[in-house]
Parts: C-alpha cells; sequence; structure tokens
C-alpha cells in the first residue's frame, strides 16, 4: 500500500517526465534534508519506500516520532543528480505534510497527558490520504480512531434519526456484527449519554458538550456504567482540551489533529 501510494506521488508530480533530465547529463550528487523549525518527523517509511523505488540512498539522523529543533540535519542521500533533482518535492511534500500532523497532534498531547487522557484522531482526512494521515497522528502521540465503517459500528445523530427504538436495535446489531466489533453512540445531551449507556453501547461520545456537562455524564458513568468507555468530541481545541481532560473522560477526539494543521519549515539542500 505504501509504494503504491509513493509511486501515485511522485508520478503526479514528473509527469510525462523531468524537462530538466533533457538537458544536462547525470553526475554523483549528494544532499541534505534540513529543519528549518522544530518539531516532531514523520514520514521515513514512505521516504524509504521512494528511495526503494527509485534507487537512492538515505541515510537518516532521525527516526520517525522523535523530536527536532530548528536547523537540525534529518538526512542525508545519495544519487544520481537526476535522480535527486525530480524525487525533491515529493520527498519533502511527504516528510512535511506528515511531520506537520505528527508536530500538531503532539502539542494536544503533551497539554492532556497528565491527566491520562488519550487524544483520538478522526474520519476527517483529505480524501485517499487517511492511511498517511493517521500514521502522522499516531507518531505525534495520537490513538488511532477507527479507519473505515467496518471496523466499529457508531451512531451519529444522523444515523439515530433512522432508529426508532435504540434497544431493539442494540440487541439486532449484536447479532450481526462481527464478535470483536464495539459499538459507539454519539450523545448529545446527559439524558442521551443514560439511555445509550442502558441500551448497552461500548462507547459513548458526548458530542459538543461543555466540560460541566462532561463532568455529570462522567460521575453517573463512573457510580452506574464504569466499564463503559466515553469520549468527548465536538470543537474542542488547543486552549480548551486541559478542561476536557480534567473531567476524567477516557478519550477526546479531534479532527482539528488533521485539518488544522499548518506546515513546519524543511529543506533539501544539494551539495
Amino acid at each position: 500500500m505504501i509504494k503504491a501510494f509513493v509511486k501515485e506521488v511522485l508520478a503526479e508530480d514528473v509527469g510525462r517526465g523531468d524537462l530538466y533530465a533533457l538537458i544536462s547529463k547525470p553526475i554523483a550528487a549528494h544532499a541534505r534534508i534540513i529543519a528549518k523549525s522544530s518539531g516532531v518527523f514523520s514520514g521515513q517509511v514512505y521516504a524509504d519506500a521512494l528511495a526503494e523505488l527509485e534507487d537512492f540512498e538515505i541515510v537518516w539522523h532521525i527516526q520517525d516520532g522523535e523530536a527536532f529543533e530548528s536547523k537540525k540535519l534529518l538526512a542525508e542521500i545519495k544519487g544520481s543528480s537526476h535522480t535527486l533533482l525530480k524525487i525533491e518535492r515529493t520527498l519533502l511534500n511527504m516528510v512535511l505534510h506528515a511531520s506537520s500532523i505528527s508536530t500538531y497532534t503532539n502539542s494536544f498531547v503533551t497539554i492532556i497527558k497528565p491527566y491520562g487522557t488519550k487524544l483520538l484522531d478522526t474520519r476527517k482526512t483529505r480524501p485517499k490520504l487517511r492511511v498517511f494521515e493517521k500514521y502522522a497522528t499516531r507518531l505525534g502521540g495520537a490513538v488511532n480512531h477507527r479507519l473505515g465503517l467496518d471496523d466499529c459500528l457508531m451512531l451519529k445523530d444522523t444515523h439515530l434519526k433512522t432508529i426508532d427504538d435504540i434497544f431493539s436495535f442494540m440487541k439486532e446489531a449484536r447479532k450481526q456484527i462481527p464478535f470483536t466489533s464495539k459499538i459507539e453512540i454519539e450523545a448529545e445531551t446527559f439524558e442521551q449519554a443514560k439511555t445509550f449507556m442502558k441500551a448497552g453501547a461500548d462507547i459513548v461520545m458526548c458530542d459538543n458538550m461543555t466540560p460541566d456537562e462532561l463532568s455529570v455524564v462522567v460521575k453517573y458513568k463512573k457510580e452506574n456504567h464504569p466499564d463503559i468507555l466515553l469520549e468527548a468530541s465536538g470543537n474542542i481545541s488547543l486552549e480548551t482540551i486541559e478542561s476536557y481532560a480534567k473531567t476524567g473522560v477516557d478519550a477526546i477526539s479531534s479532527g482539528a489533529l488533521i485539518h488544522q494543521s499548518t506546515w513546519i519549515d524543511m529543506s533539501m539542500k544539494m551539495d
């Protein structure tokens, strides 16, 4: 899957061929990837797949998931000048994109770590980039939420509009879905959360609740359904996430890890 993805990304940039290669002869070349801002690195496995595909060498001075500072030498690459110039933007785009998501994710993780709360990503990913972007959140310290509709039955507000009796639905669901699959239900109020716990949800997502409202749900859950997991979600930001973690909720999910991350800076320098 990684090799096929990398091949597509490179083809997007190269098109019918690098015009530079029509003009000059290839020579042995050496280049360095240098950080121009601090962050958390990711994208190594994708860069390695590109190196294998295009037959050049990467010597890493950092590993996936490690933090780095500005001016850090991240990697050295060796190969034909034609090859290094052809892959430059593809290589940088992949590690920049992934590292930017990992860096932003880690800023959330750092805030909530003292409370033991898990940080989850969401399915709000760019089309065709879900595996790539969730790989980046994981390296930033998050835990992956479901990858798709097939690995957890999640009932959101839109689903609930089609269900007349949640208790009957849950009985049928347990017969139909795989034994190992969990059921998560989205609740917007305390009363909904109580109902869904009683109906047998494995996870209740408390959506768009305030920290005070969430605290009430957490207290009820601990006293009545201690085995059920609670997830907080809905417009949670760097500025507010600590107040949610303080409630004792099991996990907090945020699409912002991906869609609100901004690119850090790194560049390739040819020696």
